[in-house]
C-alpha cells in the first residue's frame, strides 16, 4: 500500500498537478483571509514585518538543514541545491490534508537524486521526531518560566509535555530508534535501510531543529512587541519561544489539518493574548501564519528556479 502511495508523483503530469495543487491551496490561504490580513497588516510596521519575514525564512531554511542532517545520517548526504529542491517543494504536500503527502512529495522528488524512497520516508520521520522532542523541550523548559513569572494559571494542561519530551528522548536513543525503524519498514513491505541512525546524525538534526524554534518563536516575539505587550520583554520571549513551540505540537497531532492550520492558530493566540489582550492577538497570530506561508512559497520557488538554472548551465 504504501509503495502504491509513493509511487503516486512518477507520472510529471501527476507531479505538476500535485504541485499546483499544493500551491493553489497553500495561496488559498491567504486569499481566503485577505480582509483580515489587510486589517492585521496596518496594525504592524514595515519593519517588524520585514524582521518577522526574515526569521519567518530562517525557520523553514532550519528545518530543512534538520531534516538535510538526517538523510546524510542514513547514507544520503545531498549537495545543497538538490536538499532544498526536495525539501522546500516537497514540504508542500503539508497545505493538502493528511499528512501522507509530504512523504510522498520527497520520496519522489529525492528518488530523481538516487535516495531510495524508504530512506527519505525514514529521514523525514526522523526529523520530525526530532522537532516534537525539541518542542517538547522547549515547552517544558520555556513555558513555565513564562507563566509562572506572571502568576498565570490554568495552562496546567501543558504538564502532559513533561512526560511526552522525555518518552521522545528515548525514542531517539538510536538503540531504540533503528529498530523502530525496521518494524515501520517491515509493515510498510519495505526493505530495511542501509544505514543506521547514529547519535552524531540526531545531535546534529537537534542542533538545527533547536535554532529554527528559536527563530520562529523569535518572529512570533517581534509582531508581539510590534502589537503592544504588556510583559517584559524577557517574560514575552519565553511565551513566544514557549508558545509557538506547543501551539506546533498540538497543530502537528491534528494530522487532518492541512500545516496544522487551526489547531495551531488556536493554541498560539490564547498564548499569546496573555500578554497582549485577544484583539492584538489575533493580529500576531494570523500574521505569523500569513509570513511562514510565504516564506514556505519563497523557498519553494526559489528551489525550482535554481535547479532550471543548474539545468540550463548543464546544457
Amino acid at each position: 500500500m504504501l509503495s502504491r502511495l509513493l509511487g503516486v508523483l512518477r507520472s510529471p503530469v501527476l507531479r505538476a498537478g500535485f504541485l499546483l495543487l499544493a500551491l493553489a491551496l497553500a495561496v488559498a490561504y491567504v486569499v481566503r483571509d485577505r480582509a483580515a490580513i489587510a486589517d492585521a497588516w496596518s496594525r504592524l510596521d514595515a519593519g517588524s514585518v520585514l524582521l518577522a519575514l526574515l526569521l519567518s525564512l530562517a525557520n523553514v531554511a532550519l528545518s530543512g538543514a534538520s531534516w538535510r542532517a538526517v538523510l546524510a545520517d542514513l547514507g544520503s548526504p545531498l549537495p545543497a541545491g538538490a536538499a532544498a529542491r526536495v525539501f522546500f517543494v516537497g514540504q508542500l504536500g503539508r497545505y493538502i490534508p493528511g499528512t501522507v503527502f509530504q512523504f510522498v512529495a520527497q520520496a519522489e522528488l529525492a528518488k530523481d537524486h538516487g535516495v531510495p524512497r524508504r530512506r527519505t520516508g525514514s529521514a523525514l520521520a526522523v526529523a520530525l521526531l526530532v522537532s516534537m522532542t525539541t518542542a517538547g523541550l522547549l515547552v517544558t523548559g520555556v513555558l513555565p518560566v513564562a507563566l509562572q513569572g506572571q502568576r498565570i494559571t490554568g495552562w496546567e494542561w501543558t504538564s502532559w509535555l513533561r512526560w511526552l519530551a522525555p518518552l521522545l528522548l528515548v525514542l531517539l536513543v538510536p538503540q531504540v530508534l533503528n529498530p523502530l525503524l525496521r518494524v515501520l519498514l517491515r509493515l510498510a513491505r519495505q526493505e530495511p535501510l542501509e544505514h543506521r541512525v547514529t547519535v552524531a546524525g540526531l545531535l546534529a538534526s537537534a542542533g538545527w531543529a533547536m535554532a529554527s524554534w528559536v527563530a520562529v518563536g523569535l518572529q512570533v516575539f517581534v509582531l508581539t512587541r510590534a502589537v503592544g505587550s504588556d510583559w517584559s520583554t524577557g517574560s514575552t520571549l519565553a511565551l513566544a519561544v514557549g508558545g509557538y513551540a506547543v501551539a506546533w505540537v498540538v497543530g502537528f497531532l491534528v494530522v487532518l489539518a492541512p500545516a496544522g492550520a487551526g489547531a495551531r492558530e488556536l493554541v498560539l493566540g490564547a498564548v499569546v493574548a496573555l500578554a497582549t489582550g485577544s484583539g492584538a492577538a489575533a493580529v500576531v497570530v494570523l500574521g505569523s501564519r500569513v509570513l511562514l506561508t510565504v516564506s514556505d512559497l519563497l523557498l519553494a520557488f526559489a528551489a525550482l528556479a535554481g535547479h532550471r538554472a543548474e539545468v540550463r548551465r548543464a546544457r
